[in-house]
């Protein structure tokens, strides 16, 4: 019999825009990154460009390897578009008023039921990788003659493996919470992370003597163990906030649902996508690591000939340092960002016109640049102070901080393409077109190992690995706008030019600004620490002055534009049948 629904029995709840959640993420983030850069100015001062840390960082390198491809990576992104037109659908049903079958064809899984089949089959993949890997390990230390530097760095694997399964877990239980728009307390995590890792460096610095290699080997043991204790507390924070979205782990032998089998089909190429990429990483810091002089290795034997190895000791933590302070930015607002608009994009998608899909991904481009472009042009700016600030000091020397500086110079131009490519990777999932991302990820790596390691060998040294990431990501952000722009129909971005030309000329006009300060008397010219700060402050704040108050006065409001609310989730009703 027809009946109608009340406003008051229909899911209409208002929702946020996707700019407010990123906000509270990116003040989150922005705890988190500057825990981070505490932990290591901790570490630049206590193990400098030692071989030690650097076998800690490639380790370390390993797990978060697995962390990017199966729990940020590659089943996140193929379970998030499925999970939330599952309660979108679920909604939907309610709000109707019926509890219909679902028609040929049509999938009406239980979003509780998918999300906890998901969880059960990524444990078991996770602990059967763990257990693998670790008689991989054993093998390896216990049959293959190596480098102190290198056997240090597979023992410091075999401990830390086990984070694998606490870290993918954390990352896929957090993109549940992702599906209902419940984003502080995951971004929370890397606070916690951060907070252990401080903690044991402190306190192995106290309890340790790290002034001999002996002391320092001990050290990045403890911190080793102290990256399993994160894991734990990890997913301990994630808890509560699970409770409250009704999530409940439980055991499940069925684990081959129509949805995770569907979720399987997508994750193919966004595992394969994923994979290439961070076996480019993986790469990068293979390169660095084995082409950079150790303690015992100053020649590469090729072929029987003997080649100078190119990049001085401690190559790996310096570019580590520099990827580390270039993806400040990133974290705090572009993957906020990108984050956050995943749900809405996903949810948008299966409309048959696409249109508010469309006005929501021109939104998030341009609201990318907006942050991304001054964040290119203004880390270049304050390179050199921000380093001497931050890292120099105890056992980082000064010609590493003008080797930290040229690297993060050279990979912070490339800022506004990492925000972009994060945004439209997002709309190609949310459309559930994996591959796309797939084969340009295969591209950007190629252009990447074809720039990078010929350069190595030219006086760019390692900054020439920098080089190579900001070519590929540049051609790689541009190329997958054009193709989404002709999959959708038109973005309809002419609309956009003239707010991204006054972007670029903002920009243009902090630069300048910001240079001609460095020329006024009283710029402070010492070389200490508290002038390395004044100098810091200054150009941040002159040159996001002159930034923001000509994007203002040209008439840009883009983050006004995106706090629109969405009015409702749901429709209202029609008679049930």
């Amino acid at each position: 019999m027809p009946h109608a629904t009340s406003d008051d029995s229909k899911p209409a709840r208002q929702s946020r825009s996707f700019t407010a959640q990123a906000a509270v993420m990116g003040a989150i983030t922005f705890l988190s990154r500057i825990l981070g850069l505490a932990r290591e100015s901790i570490a630049a001062r206590y193990f400098g460009s030692s071989p030690v840390y650097a076998a800690f960082t490639l380790a370390f390198t390993i797990p978060n390897l697995f962390r990017k491809l199966l729990g940020e990576g590659a089943l996140s992104s193929a379970f998030i578009p499925l999970y939330t037109q599952a309660l979108k659908r679920q909604a939907d049903r309610s709000g109707a008023g019926t509890d219909r079958l679902p028609a040929p064809g049509e999938s009406f899984e239980d979003p509780a039921v998918f999300a906890a089949a998901s969880v059960n089959f990524l444990c078991a993949i996770l602990t059967g990788i763990t257990l693998v890997g670790e008689g991989i390990l054993f093998l390896i230390v216990s049959f293959l003659p190596m480098s102190a530097d290198t056997l240090l760095a597979c023992r410091l694997t075999m401990v830390m493996l086990p984070y694998v399964l606490l870290v993918c877990g954390t990352a896929f239980l957090g993109a549940i919470l992702q599906g209902h728009e419940r984003f502080a307390a995951f971004t929370f995590t890397a606070v916690v992370s951060n907070v252990c890792l401080i903690i044991a460096m402190i306190t192995a610095a106290s309890s340790l003597d790290l002034s001999d290699e002996t002391g320092r080997t001990r050290a990045v043991y403890w911190l080793s163990y102290a990256v399993l204790v994160a894991g734990v507390m990890q997913i301990a924070v994630l808890l509560p906030s699970l409770r409250a979205v009704g999530f409940r782990f439980r055991i499940m032998l069925h684990v081959f649902t129509p949805a995770v089998k569907q979720m399987l089909l997508m994750t193919i190429p966004v595992a394969a996508g994923a994979s290439v990429l961070q076996i480019g990483v993986v790469l990068d810091k293979g390169i660095a690591f084995f082409m950079s002089e150790g303690v015992d290795r100053t020649h590469l034997n090729w072929f029987g000939q003997h080649i100078a190895l190119p990049l001085a000791e401690g190559a790996t933590q310096r570019l580590n340092w520099a990827q580390f302070m270039y993806q400040f930015p990133l974290g705090v607002f572009a993957i906020a960002l990108a984050t956050a608009i995943f749900p809405k994009l996903s949810r948008d998608a299966i409309d048959v016109d696409r249109t508010e899909f469309k006005s929501t991904l021109r939104r998030g481009i341009e609201a990318a640049l907006l942050i991304g472009l001054p964040a290119s042009a203004g880390l270049i700016l304050v390179r050199e102070p921000a380093v001497k600030l931050l890292f120099e000091g105890g056992r980082f020397t000064r010609a590493d901080t003008l080797w930290v500086a040229q690297s993060l110079a050279i990979y912070s131009a490339a800022i506004w393409a990492f925000s972009l490519q994060q945004i439209l990777s997002r709309a190609f999932y949310a459309l559930h077109d994996t591959r796309t991302p797939l084969m340009w990820t295969v591209w950007n790596l190629l252009i990447n190992l074809a720039v990078e390691i010929p350069l190595i060998f030219t006086p760019l040294r390692e900054s020439g690995m920098a080089f190579g990431t900001l070519v590929s990501f540049a051609v790689q952000s541009l190329a997958m706008l054009w193709i989404l722009n002709r999959r959708v129909g038109g973005l309809e971005l002419r609309g956009a030019f003239g707010r991204i030309g006054l972007m670029l000329l903002a920009t243009g006009a902090m630069v300048l600004a910001c240079q001609g300060v460095k020329m006024l008397p009283f710029w402070p010219a010492s070389d200490t620490r508290f002038a390395w700060a004044i100098q810091l402050l200054l150009l941040m704040a002159i040159g996001g002055a002159v930034y923001f108050a000509i994007c203002a006065a040209g008439g840009i409001n883009v983050l006004s534009a995106l706090r629109r609310r969405k009015t409702s989730e749901a429709k209202p009703a029609g008679p049930a049948l």
